[in-house]
């Protein structure tokens, strides 16, 4: 089985993702941390129901990876935006099987103490247009999101919107049990929209 374990907005800079997030949740993101391997720098917002959000982007400081970077950020451009969502899995040779090809190999990462892997493919593209979600394997015992703060917010609804979502909804159908995932035949997009303080909130692709 699958379990949603965070969302990601990239920007062309660090600054730009985490301003869409700030702006349209109104809370401060808390500092992350740098990744080897694929050389990027992210911040994080834990939310109430045990997942989180992160804004991501190419590390300018860094040296340039020896593969493609993950959620084709190679290739990123123009306003930052929700990109990618990502599930826990405990076990990514079982739930890649059966995925189509280009869900990718596990590679193994950390920052800081965190320990995991995920599922990268080779050129950085997930299938369907990068909206299939990436998978992850965490190898530590705490889970980010349980060393964040609170910070009263809530996913509501995450909205994969794809020509072929009936496809990626069936091959998700009995490893991924989630009501607030929503797949709509439509043009390549997503969005989410989150209870907040104030509202809900909507971030898009």
């Amino acid at each position: 089985m699958m379990l949603l374990d965070h969302l990601a907005v990239a920007g062309e800079t660090l600054d730009d993702a985490r301003s869409v997030v700030e702006e349209a949740l109104g809370i401060p993101m808390q500092p992350g941390g740098e990744h080897d391997v694929f050389f990027t720098h992210n911040m994080l917002l834990g939310l109430d129901d045990g997942i989180y959000l992160e804004a991501i982007a190419i590390n300018p400081a860094a040296p340039q990876p020896g593969r493609a970077r993950w959620f084709d950020l190679d290739r990123f451009e123009g306003p930052a935006r929700l990109t990618n969502w990502i599930c826990r899995s405990d076990d990514l040779a079982a739930d890649l099987n059966g995925m189509p090809d280009g869900m990718g190999t596990p590679v193994d990462l950390q920052r800081g103490d965190l320990r995991w892997q995920m599922a990268v493919p080779e050129n950085g593209v997930l299938p369907f247009d990068n909206l299939a979600p990436a998978l992850i394997r965490w190898q530590t015992d705490l889970h980010p999101a349980d060393r964040l703060k609170a910070s009263g917010i809530r996913l509501k609804r995450l909205i994969i919107s794809h020509p072929e979502a009936r496809e990626l909804s069936r091959l998700l159908s009995g490893r991924l049990d989630d009501a607030r995932v929503n797949f709509e035949v439509g043009p390549v997009d997503m969005a989410a929209v989150f209870a907040t303080p104030g509202g809900d909130r909507m971030i898009c692709g």
